[in-house]
């Protein structure tokens, strides 16, 4: 089968002819039919990541959609994270208990596209976040595929108003077509002055991206309001003023999708691929053959590798 090999930490992968991954106890066989290149499979295979320098070499891709005996399937594996090859290739393995069975009409690489940054983004508003109907949500790095997700996603959950915030104007414009009632540019260093164009008072903030944007986002948060991280894409800290923090009762929150049990991440990515196939969820990304894997690897944006 042909295969995105990583060989060199901080390198692009090669692709490369291997033998089709045998399934071991407790596993099965998929037939992959996309792959993402998600911000996790880029920081495993740096050899930056708290895991570790992985063992090379290796095929990334820690989620995939294909084919089990003819049934869709998403899937899930811990490559980069732990020994072993992930969904990147033609065929792949996965733990029995880390595939769901896909629901008719869902589109295989819009949902490799969603996967586990859409269950991030539903877990963080409905779970830790714990959003109330009604309440209003900032979100953050709403670019991305968290933030976009988020935007969409805090209206399906009952938010009253939702605002944006992102770097480009086409991300805030994209946001605008998702749902968004306002967006705001970040554009600089300057907290205060961010904050100032934030203005309006919110309940909770869905920050996938830390420093800057974070502090100022604080700022904006209501009295028992709730900012959930679950990145750092702007920044690895954010200045906490302990005086805010205190008079208005805030609470910081982490967020991390390997806390999830498996019967918690399926029952959240059946919910987003049901607003998917629904209509009611989409991101951007972009399709890329396998074998074009290399050039596809830093491309911007979220990318689906498909056969």
């Amino acid at each position: 089968m042909r295969a995105a090999e990583l060989r060199t930490p901080g390198q692009p992968p090669v692709v490369a002819e291997r033998a089709a991954p045998e399934p071991g106890p407790g596993q099965v066989a998929v037939r992959v039919t996309a792959a993402p290149i998600t911000p996790l499979d880029l920081l495993c295979a740096s050899g930056t990541s708290y895991f570790g320098v992985p063992a090379t070499p290796y095929v990334p891709g820690v989620q995939g959609v294909g084919l089990l005996a003819g049934t869709p399937v998403w899937f899930a594996t811990a490559a980069g994270m732990r020994p072993g090859d992930g969904s990147m290739a033609e065929h792949a393995v996965a733990d029995s208990a880390d595939v769901v069975a896909l629901p008719d009409g869902a589109d295989p690489a819009l949902v490799a596209a969603l996967g586990l940054s859409a269950v991030a983004a539903w877990r963080c508003l409905t779970g830790t976040g714990k959003l109330a109907g009604g309440e209003t949500v900032l979100v953050l790095g709403a670019g991305g595929v968290v933030g976009q997700s988020a935007v969409q996603l805090a209206r399906l959950a009952g938010a009253g108003r939702v605002v944006a915030c992102a770097r480009s104007a086409a991300a805030l414009e994209r946001a605008g077509r998702l749902g968004a009632d306002a967006v705001v540019r970040f554009d600089g260093d300057d907290v205060d002055a961010l904050a100032r164009r934030l203005g309006e008072a919110v309940d909770l903030v869905l920050d996938p991206v830390c420093g800057v944007p974070a502090a100022a986002a604080l700022r904006t948060l209501r009295p028992g309001g709730r900012l959930v991280n679950l990145g750092s894409a702007a920044g690895a800290e954010f200045a906490v003023p302990s005086a805010l923090l205190r008079s208005r009762s805030l609470r910081i929150l982490g967020y991390t999708n390997n806390e999830l049990t498996a019967d918690e991440r399926r029952e959240a990515l059946l919910t987003v691929v049901g607003y998917a196939v629904a209509g009611d969820l989409t991101v951007g990304y972009e399709r890329f053959p396998l074998h074009d894997a290399a050039r596809a690897w830093n491309h911007p944006g979220r990318v689906v590798l498909v056969p």
